[in-house]
């Protein structure tokens, strides 16, 4: 009865999380002045297949960022971390209500786990405010191709990932394991890392179902963009350029995923997602660095 209640105040903290972040978007955009249906057709199809892939645990970041890239939706790689926070700050919300439905996890973990998160998020974003841009890339970077790294080993040394656990959750010292490493997740995050790859590794090595991951993963993320996306868009950094189109796109794309979800082959989606993590860090790395000459060539 307790863990019901729990689980159906959590859903109800997602949904007024939800209706504030919109009527505070609403306010800025209106305030400021913004046109938010500019290049809506590129966003919307880019915000569709991020958050689908996002939702089948793979991660809205990496491929973002490349499709950001790509159709140079972003000019400024400063803006990265603010605009991936605020466009996907709905559609990750949206995710966490599903999966907190359809899969059972302990509320314990699920709550001591994403408040470590949004503690984390809180300091991170203040932290990350102060990097100029070569780092940015360059932590983005390095953050990226270690995740991918990390989404490898895991898929080569075990391929199926042992679903057979039935355990829930966590408990004792690796409950206590869980949210240090959740509070690191959520500084992280902030610097534009997602955190599905991370934790997705993290459960599994725990010995958990991955299914279990879902609905924590989700709430963190929720969590972590919901403390920084406020910082985010009084900062500044964030671009508009196709950010209604964005944000319905994933809306749509989260909706499809959940439906889907069941016939989805996983890991050849991951494999294609570690080529495109490990390429876009590559791409951010190798951009600081031009920078970085760039600036130093304009000194001389």
């Amino acid at each position: 009865m307790t863990e019901t209640l729990l689980l159906h105040s959590i859903q109800l903290i997602l949904l007024i999380a939800m209706i504030s972040i919109s009527l505070y978007l609403i306010y800025y955009i209106t305030k400021h002045r913004i046109n938010p249906l500019k290049r809506f057709f590129t966003g919307l199809w880019i915000g569709f297949i991020t958050d689908a892939l996002d939702t089948v645990g793979i991660g809205s970041f990496a491929t973002s960022t490349t499709l950001f890239k790509l159709t140079k939706l972003i000019d400024d790689d400063r803006k990265l971390p603010a605009t991936m926070t605020v466009v996907h700050v709905l559609p990750v919300l949206l995710q966490s209500l599903c999966f907190i439905l359809v899969v059972r996890v302990e509320p314990l973990t699920l709550i001591a786990m994403a408040s470590a998160a949004f503690i984390g998020a809180f300091f991170g974003s203040r932290i990350t405010k102060k990097w100029h841009a070569p780092t940015v890339q360059r932590i983005l970077g390095g953050l990226l191709i270690i995740a991918a790294l990390f989404m490898a080993f895991r898929m080569i040394t075990n391929p199926g990932a042992d679903i057979t656990n039935s355990a829930h959750g966590l408990h004792g010292v690796w409950l206590f394991i869980g949210i240090i490493f959740n509070f690191i997740t959520g500084i992280l995050m902030t610097m534009g890392l997602g955190n599905y790859a991370p934790e997705l590794i993290f459960f599994s090595l725990m010995g958990l179902s991955p299914t279990v991951a879902m609905p924590v993963m989700m709430l963190d993320a929720a969590m972590i963009m919901t403390a920084s996306s406020s910082q985010f868009i009084k900062s500044g950094r964030v671009n508009w350029e196709g950010f209604l189109g964005l944000v319905v796109g994933g809306i749509l794309g989260v909706i499809v995923a959940v439906l889907f979800l069941t016939n989805l082959n996983l890991n050849s989606l991951k494999l294609l997602v570690i080529f495109i993590v490990i390429f876009t860090g590559c791409m951010l790395i190798r951009s600081s660095f031009k920078e970085t000459i760039g600036t130093n060539h304009h000194k001389h």
